[in-house]
C-alpha cells in the first residue's frame, strides 16, 4: 500500500489519567504526573497483558477482544496511580484495608481492582445492554417487525450514551482530564504529521484522532445494532442471553474498523471515521502547554521518536529546535480536525495506528 493511502502509523496509544497522560508503546508504557508541586513524575513499566505471547492475541476479531480488557485493565491501573499523588497522606489504614491484606497475601490493591474492572463491566451491560432491550419491550406490542424493534433498541442504546457522553463532559472535575485527553491526542498527531515533539508543534496539531477509544466505542454501538437485526431469537430472555454474549463478537468487529480506520486514508474510511471524531469534541478539550509537557514526558519515557522522524519522514531532528520557540519553515501552522496535515516531507500524513486510546 503505498504512502498516500496509508497513514504514518507510529506505534504510540495513550490515555489520560489524574493530572496527567499515559502513553504505551508495544509491552512498555510510562505514565507522567503533575504533582501537587508542580513537577512531573514519570513512571515506567512493562504491560505484556492478558494471555501475552499467545497466537489469539494476534488473530483478528479475537485480538480486540484482548485488547479493549488490556486497555480497561492498564488503564484502571494507571489511574489509581495518577490518584495516589492526591490522596490524603495523613489518611491511617483501616480494619479492613489491614484484614484485606491479610486475606490476600499483600495483593488487596489487584484484587480489588480486578472487582472493579468486572464490576464496571458489569455496570455497563447493565446500562448499554439490558436497559435498551428492556426499554424495546415496551414497544413489542405496537411494533411487530423484528428489525424495526432491534433498530428502536438501537436507537435508544445509542441515546443514551450519547447521554452519558454528553453528562460526564459537562462536569467540572472531567474537564481537566479531557483536556489530557487532549494533550494525548495532540502529541501523537504532532509526531505522525512528521513534526518534531515539541510543546510549540503539538499545540497546534489536532486534539482528534481516528482511533481513539471514544470512536471505538461508538463503533460497538452502531455495530450492535446491525447485529441484533439479524441475529433473532425468539424467547425474550434467552434474546437477552444472546445479546450478551454477543458482546466479545461486537469488540472484536468494532476494533478491527477502527485499526483499519487508523491505517488508512480514503473517502470512504475518512466518512466511516466522522462520527467519532465528532464524538471526541465532547471528550478532548484544548490542554495548555503545561498539560503538553506532561504529556511530552510519558512520550519520551516509551518512544525514540527521533528515530521515528527519521526512518518515516527522511530527516534528522536539529536539537536546536528543542530549545528555541522558532521553528523550521517546512511546518505549517494550521490545525485540521481529522489531525491530518502536510508534514515536513510535503506528504499527505493522516493519523494511524491499531492500539486503543
Amino acid at each position: 500500500m503505498s504512502k498516500k493511502n496509508c497513514g504514518h502509523y507510529s506505534g504510540i496509544g495513550g490515555q489520560a489519567v489524574l493530572e496527567g497522560v499515559m502513553m504505551k508503546n508495544k509491552d512498555e508504557y510510562a505514565v507522567a504526573v503533575r504533582k501537587p508541586d508542580g513537577n512531573i513524575e514519570v513512571k515506567k513499566e512493562k504491560y505484556a497483558g492478558a494471555l501475552a505471547g499467545s497466537k489469539l492475541t494476534k488473530l483478528p476479531f479475537v485480538r480486540g477482544v484482548f485488547n479493549f480488557i488490556d486497555s480497561l485493565v492498564l488503564g484502571m491501573q494507571t489511574l489509581t496511580y495518577s490518584a495516589s499523588f492526591y490522596e490524603d497522606d495523613e489518611a491511617e489504614e483501616t480494619k479492613t484495608d489491614k484484614l484485606l491484606n491479610k486475606v490476600t497475601k499483600g495483593n488487596a490493591e489487584k484484587v480489588f481492582m480486578g472487582f472493579t474492572v468486572a464490576f464496571s463491566i458489569v455496570l455497563a451491560v447493565a446500562i448499554f445492554i439490558a436497559l435498551p432491550y428492556g426499554i424495546s419491550l415496551l414497544f413489542h406490542s405496537y411494533v411487530r417487525n423484528a428489525s424495526l424493534l432491534a433498530i428502536l433498541e438501537g436507537v435508544v442504546r445509542l441515546a443514551i450514551f450519547l447521554a452519558y457522553v454528553a453528562i460526564i463532559a459537562s462536569m467540572k472535575d472531567i474537564r481537566r482530564v479531557y483536556q489530557y485527553h487532549g494533550a494525548e491526542h495532540k502529541c501523537i498527531n504532532c509526531l505522525e504529521k512528521g513534526r518534531p515533539l515539541t510543546v510549540k508543534d503539538a499545540m497546534r496539531s489536532s486534539r482528534l484522532h481516528k482511533r481513539c477509544g471514544t470512536s471505538f466505542l461508538l463503533f460497538v454501538m452502531l455495530i450492535s445494532i446491525i447485529l441484533f437485526m439479524f441475529i433473532r431469537v425468539e424467547n425474550p430472555a434467552l434474546r437477552l442471553v444472546v445479546r450478551i454474549l454477543l458482546i466479545p463478537v461486537i469488540a472484536g468487529i468494532s476494533y478491527e474498523v477502527i485499526r483499519l480506520a487508523g491505517r488508512n486514508d480514503n473517502v470512504i474510511i475518512n466518512l466511516i471515521s466522522k462520527p467519532g471524531m465528532w464524538l471526541q469534541k465532547l471528550t478532548t478539550r484544548e490542554p495548555d502547554e503545561s498539560m503538553i509537557e506532561v504529556a511530552i514526558a510519558s512520550v519520551n519515557a516509551v518512544f525514540d521518536w527521533k528515530a521515528y522522524l527519521k526512518e518515516e519522514f527522511g530527516y534528522e531532528v536539529d536539537e536546536s529546535w528543542l530549545m528555541e520557540d522558532d521553528q523550521p519553515e517546512d511546518f505549517d501552522e494550521d490545525e485540521d480536525e481529522d489531525g491530518a496535515g502536510d508534514a515536513s516531507d510535503g506528504k499527505d500524513t493522516k493519523t494511524g495506528e491499531p492500539a486503543l486510546q
